[in-house]
C-alpha cells in the first residue's frame, strides 16, 4: 500500500526550496503528485550565503534564519498539499535537508539549519532532518545521498547508467549490474556560473546559458582552475560552499594579465562544469551505455550542449526520459530517505560516501499530538 510522503530541498544554489509531494510503496515505486519551488527572501537568501562563512553572532543569525527558512517551506508544503487535494494528517513524514551552512566531513561535522520542531508545529506533520550526520559520525562524506536513491529506483540488471545531478555543485552516481554503486561531488555546478551572473546581470542565473554563449574560453584561467587538487583527488569525496565559493574564484582572476570581459569569464566557468563533469564520467563510468542530468543545470542548453560534445558518442539526455522530473529529483529523494528512516532502512550507500557501513539517516521531529 503506498504511503505519502513530502521531501523538501534546499541546494546551494539558494534558488528556492524545492517541495515535492509524493506516493511511495516498495520495491521502488514512487509517484510525483505535487511540487512547488517556494521563492527565498532575498533577506533570508542574503542570511543564509553569509552563514557560509565564519562571521559574528552566528549561533544567533543560525537560528533566526532556520526559523525563517522552515516558515518559508511550511508555506510551500500547505501550497502543494492544498494542490494535490491532500490533508496533513494523510502524509507519514517530510523528509526535510534543511539548508546547508558549513560541511566539514573532514572534521567530523555537517551542519544544516532549518527549525524542524517549527516547521513539524507548522506543517502538523511529522519531520524527519539531518540525514548526513549518522553517514558522517561513520567516518563516512555525509554526501552525496542521492545516488541511493538513483540505485532504488533507476538501477537495471543489464544495463550500465550514469546519472549527474547539477545543482550549486555537480554530483555522478554510476549504475552497474552486480557491481557497487559510484558517487562523488564532481566539483561546482552552477554555484559559481550564478554566482558571477548575480553580480554582473543582476539576475539570479544565466538562463539556458545564454550569457555564457556570448563569450570566449579564457584558456589560461580555465587550465588553472582544473588544476585545483579536488578535481584529481579519489572519490569517495564532496565538496560545497566552503571550499568553491566568490573568494576561489576571484584568487584565479587576479592572476590574469589583464582584466576579461565577464561573458569571457562566464563561458569558462560553463566549461569548468562540464569538463570536470566530463572528466570525472570518463574516469569513472567507463563501459557506460548513457548518461542522465537532472538539476538546475539540466535545464542550461549551453550547458548540456557542451556536455554532449565532451562525451560524445555517449548519448546525454535528462531524466525526463526515464520519466523523472529533472527538477524534481532531489527534493523526491529526501522523501524516499524519509521514508527509509520511518521504515528503517538504511538510507546511505557506504561505496559511495566511505562510512564504515550502512545507516539508518536522520532525526525524527513529531508533530503536535492532537487532545
Amino acid at each position: 500500500m503506498p504511503h505519502l510522503y513530502v521531501g523538501i530541498m534546499s541546494g546551494t544554489s539558494l534558488d528556492g526550496i524545492d517541495i515535492a509531494l509524493t506516493s511511495i510503496e516498495a520495491p521502488r515505486n514512487i509517484r510525483l503528485l505535487g511540487a512547488r519551488c517556494a521563492p527565498l527572501p532575498p533577506a533570508l537568501r542574503q542570511s543564509l550565503l553569509d552563514l557560509c562563512q565564519p562571521g559574528y553572532d552566528e549561533v544567533r543569525r543560525a537560528a533566526l534564519a532556520g526559523q525563517a527558512w522552515a516558515r518559508v517551506a511550511a508555506e510551500g508544503v500547505s501550497a502543494v498539499l492544498d494542490f494535490a487535494g491532500v490533508r496533513a494528517d494523510q502524509v507519514m513524514a517530510i523528509g526535510s535537508h534543511g539548508q546547508t551552512i558549513r560541511h566539514h566531513p573532514e572534521l567530523g561535522f555537517s551542519v544544516q539549519i532549518g527549525a524542524p520542531t517549527l516547521l513539524a508545529e507548522l506543517t502538523g506533520i511529522d519531520v524527519v532532518t539531518d540525514f548526513r550526520s549518522s553517514d558522517v559520525s561513520a567516518e563516512g562524506e555525509g554526501a552525496p545521498l542521492v545516488p541511493a536513491f538513483h540505485h532504488w529506483l533507476l538501477a537495471e540488471p543489464s544495463l550500465q547508467r550514469a546519472l549527474v545531478n547539477i545543482g550549486g555543485f555537480a554530483n555522478l552516481t554510476l549504475l552497474r549490474p552486480q557491481r557497487p554503486v559510484t558517487g562523488f561531488d564532481s566539483g561546482p555546478g552552477n554555484v559559481l556560473l550564478d554566482e558571477w551572473t548575480s553580480i554582473h546581470l543582476r539576475q539570479a542565473y544565466d538562463a539556458e546559458g545564454r550569457w555564457a554563449s556570448q563569450g570566449k574560453v579564457i584558456g589560461a584561467l580555465l587550465s588553472e582552475m582544473l588544476a585545483d587538487p579536488y578535481f584529481a583527488r579519489p572519490a569517495p569525496k564532496s565538496t560545497g560552499r566552503e571550499y568553491f565559493n566568490g573568494a576561489w574564484l576571484a584568487a584565479h582572476l587576479e592572476r590574469l594579465s589583464e582584466p576579461p570581459s565577464p561573458a569571457d569569464v562566464q563561458a569558462t566557468l560553463l566549461d569548468l562544469t562540464a569538463i570536470s563533469v566530463a572528466d570525472a564520467v570518463k574516469e569513472a563510468a567507463c563501459g557506460c551505455q548513457e548518461l542522465y542530468v537532472c538539476g538546475g543545470g539540466a535545464r542550461n542548453t549551453r550547458l548540456m550542449a557542451r556536455l554532449q560534445e565532451l562525451l560524445a558518442p555517449l548519448p546525454v539526455g535528462t531524466t525526463e526520459l526515464l520519466g523523472v522530473d529533472p527538477d524534481w529529483m532531489e527534493a523526491m529523494a529526501f522523501a524516499w530517505l524519509a521514508w527509509r528512516r520511518l521504515t528503517k532502512q538504511a538510507g546511505n550507500l557506504p561505496a559511495v560516501t566511505g562510512a564504515k557501513g550502512a545507516r539508518v539517516l536522520g532525526a525524527l521531529y513529531c508533530a503536535p499530538v492532537s487532545d
